[in-house]
């Protein structure tokens, strides 16, 4: 029997968070089996770990890590990677970690914090472009939101930090907490764009955000905290000079769903990456 291990990431207290499921030792197992175990959880994501190449971070610190939905794999999962450094950390030890996934390597830091273990992953480099025009109003249609709702100073775009996300930025915090989409229709747009989510945004101050996610592609109405995302909008937020090239930014996701979660941002000067932290802990 495949050992499922269960976490809540991007908090410290097991009601809150985004859920994800961490399978340590999946060797042997076929693609069509960890589709099927992720199902079965039920969570948005669950992380499959095999041993990984030589690495830097040190011998048994390297792993392969693949992550799978509910409905679909997708390449790279942030909350999955926090509930799975955490889960490594309390069998290895603190330190660094290298998970080697379908985008590329993603390093992985666990530091221990007043008896609380935080992940901090650096994103493989991103990538940030504009969004068509026609896709944008697809979406918003799909959505069901006016485009006299979105924020003006945050222009749509499609960023990537090791997924794809459009990223969408509400003018008012009510329109951000008032999310009835039409599930079938933004999931055929994502699935024509390659999306993992579509990031919804809204800016609170300059260095605070309210994020909520829809996930359709993977057969999850909303994300509760998508640390891929909050990679992707941290390569926005610089891109378009919302932040420095050195910059810290907060997000809150997962509020209106009642999961609170919390996710740190940061942009180093002269490192392209963007790296995400957040705590983690056993369900």
């Amino acid at each position: 029997m495949t050992d499922v291990l269960r976490y809540t990431a991007f908090a410290t207290d097991p009601a809150g968070g985004n859920r994800a499921g961490v399978v340590l030792d999946a060797a042997g197992l076929t693609d069509e089996r960890m589709a099927a175990i992720a199902a079965d959880v039920g969570y948005s994501e669950t992380a499959f770990l095999t041993p990984g190449p030589a690495d830097e971070a040190g011998p048994g610190r390297s792993f392969t890590a693949r992550y799978f939905s509910p409905a679909a794999e997708v390449p790279f999962c942030g909350h999955a990677t926090v509930a799975t450094a955490v889960a490594l950390a309390e069998r290895l030890g603190p330190g660094g970690f290298a998970l080697h996934t379908r985008p590329g390597r993603v390093p992985v830091a666990v530091a221990e914090a007043d008896g609380v273990l935080k992940a901090t992953l650096s994103s493989v480099e991103p990538d940030v472009r504009a969004a068509a025009d026609g896709d944008v109003a697809e979406a918003l249609a799909a959505l069901r939101w006016p485009a006299a709702d979105l924020d003006p100073g945050l222009p749509p775009r499609l960023a990537f930090a090791g997924a794809h996300h459009l990223v969408l930025a509400a003018a008012t915090r009510a329109r951000l907490a008032d999310l009835d989409y039409d599930f079938d229709r933004l999931r055929a747009l994502m699935e024509r764009l390659d999306l993992t989510t579509v990031q919804l945004v809204w800016r609170e101050s300059p260095g605070v955000f309210h994020v909520r996610d829809p996930f359709p592609v993977g057969g999850v109405v909303e994300d509760a905290a998508t640390g891929a995302a909050a990679a992707a909008f941290g390569a926005y937020a610089r891109a378009l000079g919302l932040a420095g090239e050195s910059a810290r930014l907060t997000l809150h996701q997962g509020h209106d769903m009642g999961r609170p979660s919390l996710l740190e941002v940061e942009m180093r000067a002269g490192d392209p990456r963007v790296h995400v932290t957040g705590a983690a802990v056993r369900i």
